[in-house]
Order: C-alpha cells, then structure tokens, then sequence
C-alpha cells in the first residue's frame, strides 16, 4: 500500500518539542513504514522519516517567522494534489484546507479531525461529507452534521516514556499556557496543597501568561521550563506526584495525558471533552469538576497504582494499537472504492 501522509508545517515532523498533529503524524507514518507499507511523508524539509520525505517548505513556520503560513501552506498542499495517482490513499492530518482540493483526485481521502478550532470551520466539512472519509480522535470531538468512518484515538511510543515507580512530590502542568488548559487553575490547585508546581510548554497567549502566570513564577514554589523536548518530557512526567488538566474546553484528545500515565503518573482532570475516555476515575486519575474537587481528589493520588497507570496506556493507547487500527481503516477503504 502507498500512503501519502500529509502532515502539517507548524512545526518539524516530529516536533522537536511541541506540535501534537506533527507527532501523530510522524507516530503512524513510522509505524506504516515498519510494517512493510511505502509512506510519502509530506513535511517540512528538515523533517525526520524513514518513509520517503516530500518537502517544499523549508522548517516550521512556527519556527521561523519569516515564513508567511498561507503562502506555504498553499505550496505544501498542492504539492501532494498536484500529483496523486501515485498513492493509493491520502492521509490528511492538515486540518481542513486539504479537503478543498480533493475534488481534484479520484485517489480516496482520510482526513484525521484533530479537533474544530471553531464551529466557523464545519461549513469546509460539511461540504466534502461523503466524499472524504472522517476519523475522529475521540468519541466526544464527534459532530452530528458529519459522518465518520470510526473513532481512533491516538496511540504512544511507549518506549520513549519510562516508568518512574517513585515520584517527587511536585505537580505538572504540561501543555499550551493558555486560559483553555487552565494554567491559572493548576496554579490555585498547587497552591491550596503547598506543593510545588512545574510549568511545562510554549506560551500561547502572552497576556494570559504576563497576567496571572509570570507573577507567581519564583523558582521555588512555581518554575516554568519552557517547552521541552522528549528526553526532558520523560523525565518531567515521570517524577511528577500527579498532572494536573484542568481543561476549561472540551479537549479533543489530550496526548499530555496518556504520556503522563505512560510513565506511571496519575492525572487529575476536569471531566470536559475527551477526558472520560482516556481516565478511568480513582484506578489511573481522578475526575472532577472544579477546582475545588480536584483539591481535595490530590488527597488520593497516593492509593492510585502507578503501574496500573502504565497498564492502562499500554492496553489502550499504543501506537502498535494506532497503526492497526489504520490499517484496517484504509482497507475498508479501499474495498469500499473498489466494490
């Protein structure tokens, strides 16, 4: 089978340190090529596959801002739709622009919904519902007014996360510093418990930061390390004594979960959007609904078994699981066309 991979050009695929949608691209495109089947990666130049690599656009525009997104967005995307008869399917992981030019190619298309940004974007896949195949990465990102040809949540490289039996007594919060990730939230949590707290990821909304986060950094009570890549990933979720996700969307997904649990590390989160579906509350994480809830829930994390956290993901949430959960995708697929 030829795959074409379409991941997007944010950031490098994989992303040396942030970029969900690239490294789920990258997880499936390796996983692919480890099985036998021939993947084009279409990324970023400086992008790492073991796939064949298909690039016009240089590195991230995310991470070099002298390059205009729409400009190579364009480019990226109509490279692959300019020349699609080589595959045998098109694997969109671009969001919903892609979609405007499969009207162009007879080749089948499964576009992965990575979440909606906005209710304003449905009307792109509202138009293409029936002639694009949907997968959606939880059961709770669905929306009514489209179909879909099956649920598949994201899978990890188990190997890259180790198992830490023995924590520290800090708290995480590990994602996008934003109001929807509940940054300010994690903060009061930490603060009610007298324990640490370490803040982990790029900052995406800088008045939100300088406001309510930046205040309370001192080194001591709060640090913020940034956005960091793996090895330091591994390490930071794995000695945390809980992740805390106080989520104030409804969260498509949520790979900092998964992750967390992958090291052993319970996970205290607000019950919005995908949450139900990678926790099972009181046996790897908590559920809650306020911060308050999830104050008195960090009493119990120490009766979670943290092997059992590492059990769930390895059961649930491989990308061994990921990958053949595609591929029988794709054959449906392409029996589907072929019928």
């Amino acid at each position: 089978m030829h795959i074409a991979m379409l991941a997007p050009i944010a950031w490098r695929t994989p992303p040396r340190h942030y970029g969900p949608w690239e490294n789920v691209a990258s997880l499936l495109t390796e996983g692919l090529v480890s099985r036998g089947h021939d993947v084009t990666l279409f990324a970023t130049a400086d992008s790492q596959t073991r796939g064949r690599l298909h690039a016009v656009c240089p590195r991230g525009y995310e991470e070099d801002h002298a390059l205009i997104p729409k400009v190579w967005e364009c480019l990226h995307i109509s490279e692959l739709f300019e020349d699609t008869e080589a595959y045998d399917i098109i694997h969109n992981h671009f969001d919903f622009l892609p979609l405007t030019y499969t009207g162009l190619t007879t080749t089948p298309v499964l576009s992965t919904i990575h979440g909606f940004s906005s209710p304003g974007i449905l009307p792109v896949y509202k138009k293409y519902n029936g002639n694009v195949f949907y997968v959606s990465i939880s059961d709770a990102d669905r929306s009514a007014a489209l179909d879909y040809i099956k649920t598949i949540h994201h899978g990890v490289d188990i190997r890259q996360f180790d198992f830490q039996p023995a924590p520290d007594d800090d708290l995480l919060f590990f994602g996008r510093i934003h109001p929807d990730k509940g940054t300010r939230e994690a903060l009061e949590i930490a603060r009610a418990r007298g324990k640490r707290l370490i803040l982990a990821g790029i900052i995406q909304d800088q008045d939100y930061f300088d406001r309510y986060i930046a205040p309370h950094i001192d080194n001591d009570k709060v640090a913020y390390v940034g956005s960091v890549g793996p090895r330091s990933r591994s390490r930071l979720l794995g000695k945390a004594f809980a992740l805390l996700h106080p989520i104030r969307f409804d969260e498509p997904f949520g790979l900092s979960v998964i992750e967390s649990m992958a090291c052993g590390t319970p996970v205290i989160a607000f019950n919005r959007g995908s949450m139900p579906e990678l926790i099972e509350n009181g046996k790897n994480g908590f559920l809650v609904d306020n911060v308050e809830a999830a104050i008195e829930a960090l009493a119990g994390i120490k009766e979670v078994d943290r092997t059992a956290c590492r059990s769930h993901v390895e059961q649930h949430f491989t990308v061994e699981r990921m990958v053949d959960d595609y591929i029988s995708t794709y054959e449906v697929i392409l029996r589907e066309r072929s019928a």
